[in-house]
């Protein structure tokens, strides 16, 4: 029998768990629109007391050891992965994707914390070479402080656990604010952070309304640095609030990421890979493949091949075994999906399939293509962020660099080619934050993720990602 119990949403505050609250909002399954549970909207009252406990959190696990830091930290991956099956299943209720996606989510959680941990103790202070006159001359990274996380909603767990994994391995605490459609599988991370004894006050979880929660975190005193993953427009907002307190900010927001398919490339490779990850987390996802730009040669074959398989995809509930892809996190999506299409199509774009929601119950959106787009689409700027995928032609290598790098967004660009002088090109070329080469891997423990121009500044991921919660102090000792 499936387990389909799904955790009740609580605030984390002061190291207690507290669902009391004078208002709630409702968590929805986007695949059955039925409502899994009512969650807390925090006060203002239980905002300032989780600042006063971040401050005091702070305070207490700087001065603690790296060795503690590894080991609470450790010994919590273990229970997460104890817990793991129960925890994908509430992430798939109130996300939708498919059951082994969520699975591999919380193992990312687990692995998160492990690496993070290590990683910060191997990468600490540094000491410039001897020099005639001092006796010492070193690099101090310490811990900026309390910081403030918000991050998405489409990878629930790991997107709030890299962020604050990073900055409590390196000495700080955290607020974190989990998206109100996907509060509870967050939850566990910090519920085996508590149980392997992380002392109360370094990990806050404050949910409710964005507004209020973003605006007294900010602007408070205590906090020293923001860290935020989602759109464009809301993370200018937040910048701006930041900007006001001179606080520093990590922003890791929309993409728009190209995919140059050469003539030469493995084209049932590309055809697979493509709609694999295209599908995943149904589209919506910052560094998903949108605007495919095809060779003219194998144009016609890549058009067809992806289309085909692309439409083929099992959509349904993911905790159903033979699901594939699943819905959308919310109906808005639906409507700004259809008006993508339509305007595309008016303007002279191909509908090649799809591009409707599914008559059911649920947030579903068919597996849409759209050929032979022209550059005046709305689409070819603005990121869908579902399940539609662009298939336009070029000729030569020039013309599809410069419609790759056609966008304000510059997270993440894709290719694939079986040239070694084009591949080395188009690192360079490709002017994105992250590159991938004849495959889509771009996002690894030990790796930085971050964009440019409209998707955001710094870096979250690997040690730039933890130097991201650190400030820099210089100390030189002069000869007596």
């Amino acid at each position: 029998m499936q387990d389909t119990t799904y955790t009740t949403p609580a605030l984390y505050i002061d190291g207690e768990w507290v669902t009391e609250a004078s208002r709630y909002g409702e968590v929805l399954n986007p695949a059955t629109d039925e409502v899994l549970a009512k969650y807390p909207i925090a006060s203002e009252d239980q905002i300032n007391k989780a600042l006063a406990s971040a401050a005091s959190g702070f305070e207490l696990w700087r001065k603690t050891s790296y060795e503690e830091r590894i080991d609470i930290m450790h010994r919590a991956a273990e229970i997460i992965r104890e817990n793991a099956e129960h925890t994908a299943r509430c992430m798939t209720m109130e996300h939708g994707k498919p059951l082994a996606d969520s699975k591999a989510e919380v193992e990312n959680c687990a692995s998160l914390l492990e690496w993070c941990s290590t990683a910060a103790a191997d990468h600490d202070d540094r000491t410039l070479p001897e020099l005639t006159g001092f006796v010492d001359r070193t690099v101090r990274k310490e811990p900026i402080g309390p910081v403030a996380a918000f991050p998405a909603w489409n990878f629930p767990a790991s997107l709030a656990t890299r962020k604050m994994a990073s900055a409590i391995a390196v000495g700080c605490s955290v607020i974190v604010k989990p998206a109100k459609e996907t509060p509870v599988s967050f939850m566990a991370v910090v519920d085996a952070l508590d149980k392997a004894g992380l002392p109360k006050g370094v990990v806050n979880i404050l949910m409710g309304d964005s507004a209020l929660i973003s605006k007294k975190l900010i602007e408070s005193p205590v906090i020293k640095k923001i860290s935020f993953t989602g759109s464009t427009p809301v993370g200018q907002q937040l910048a701006a609030l930041a900007g006001d307190q001179a606080k520093p900010c990590v922003m890791e927001l929309g993409g728009h990421a190209p995919v140059l398919i050469f003539d030469d490339a493995d084209l049932e490779k590309a055809i697979d890979l493509s709609v694999t990850t295209k599908s995943r987390n149904s589209g919506q996802v910052c560094i998903s493949p949108t605007r495919f730009f095809v060779q003219e040669a194998i144009y016609d074959q890549f058009l067809s091949g992806f289309s085909e398989k692309f439409a083929a995809l099992r959509l349904g509930n993911g905790l159903e075994e033979d699901t594939q892809m699943g819905p959308l996190a919310n109906p808005r999506r639906i409507g700004e999906l259809d008006a993508l299409v339509e305007d595309a199509v008016s303007k002279g774009a191909t509908l090649v399939t799809g591009g409707k929601k599914l008559d059911r119950a649920g947030n579903f959106y068919e597996a849409t293509v759209l050929a032979n787009v022209p550059d005046s689409a709305r689409i070819m700027q603005e990121e869908p962020f579902g399940p539609i995928a662009v298939i336009n032609k070029f000729k030569q290598y020039d013309e599809a660099i410069e419609k790759a790098n056609n966008t304000d967004f510059a997270l993440a660009s894709y290719a694939f080619s079986g040239s070694k002088e084009t591949m080395d090109k188009l690192g360079r070329d490709l002017d994105s934050g992250k590159v991938g080469i004849n495959g889509y891997s771009v996002v690894f423990l030990d790796s930085p993720l971050g964009g440019r121009r409209q998707s955001g500044y710094g870096s979250e991921g690997g040690y730039e990602g933890l130097d991201a919660y650190r400030i820099v102090k210089f100390v030189s000792q002069s000869v007596i």
